[in-house]
């Protein structure tokens, strides 16, 4: 069975953001879930999909959550498999509030936490492509050519003259 990534976020306003971790996973051609699951206001449904993730064939869980951002403690309370956890900007504090209550697990339930919004999202995409990666050398390889390509960019990046 191909293994997959899960995407869930706690509301459909947090698409915007976390589009750009199903562009990565899309670029590799990793197949994928995405949906919206609330921690709050669908509980039931959170465990029910931290609960089944396993079987239905997803290695890992990328969750994005604004404000309280609860959504990607407690997946990782109620799996086994790795949570990527992605701060959304808030209306209030930028998603600092989101950032912070996402990074401050309890000892023993982690969560991988990435950069607030758009760019946190693209590295947890590309952070599960590595997981996949351990196990399947051509997508290792494909891994290997985009940070190549990375590096070539910079490299030929050049400054305006000096005037």
């Amino acid at each position: 069975m191909n293994k997959k990534v899960g995407v869930v976020m706690g509301s459909n306003s947090d698409w915007p953001v976390m589009q750009h971790a199903v562009q990565q996973l899309e670029a590799f051609g990793i197949e994928y879930e995405a949906r919206v699951v609330s921690a709050h206001r669908t509980p039931d449904l959170l465990f029910e999909y931290a609960a089944t993730a396993r079987e239905r064939g997803l290695a890992c869980i990328i969750a994005g959550a604004g404000g309280a951002a609860h959504l990607p403690g407690m997946l990782a309370s109620k799996t086994t498999l790795p949570i990527l956890g992605v701060p959304v900007n808030s209306r209030y504090l930028k998603g600092m509030d989101s950032l912070l209550s996402i990074v401050q697990m309890p000892k023993g339930i982690p969560v991988a936490t990435f950069a607030i919004g758009e760019a946190g999202a693209a590295n947890a995409g590309l952070y599960a492509v590595s997981i996949l990666a351990n196990q399947d050398d051509a997508l290792a390889e494909k891994l290997a050519d985009f940070r190549a390509d990375q590096q070539e960019a910079v490299l030929a990046m050049q400054l305006p003259p000096e005037e």
